[in-house]
């Protein structure tokens, strides 16, 4: 049986995804312009072991096109209003969402 190093609770149950989703870290969110003035949303603080699973996510919720690297998401579009319902509906505590 395949057991998580940090909790010693079998992989199956899931209960890693949903500490991590609890952590203390603040998810930051804000817009801010790129190349030819196009605006994108950036979200910061997400776990990495979240980060590809909560990018693919956003990005089929909100019909854009996007990334993830060193730890942020990028998404094509000015989404702030929406992300953070979009984060509290994927599991992460609304306290810890910051949105600028």
């Amino acid at each position: 049986m395949d057991r998580d190093p940090i909790t010693g609770l079998p992989k199956e149950l899931g209960i890693t995804e949903a500490l991590d989703k609890q952590g203390a870290t603040k998810i930051k969110v804000y817009t801010t312009k790129k190349k030819f003035r196009k605006l994108v949303t950036i979200i910061e603080g997400v776990d990495k072991s979240q980060l590809n699973k909560t990018t693919k996510e956003l990005k089929t919720k909100f019909a854009c096109g996007g990334t993830s690297k060193d730890g942020i998401i990028i998404l094509q579009g000015n989404h702030k209003t929406r992300v953070k319902d979009a984060l509290k509906s994927l599991g992460y505590p609304e306290d810890n969402i910051e949105v600028s």
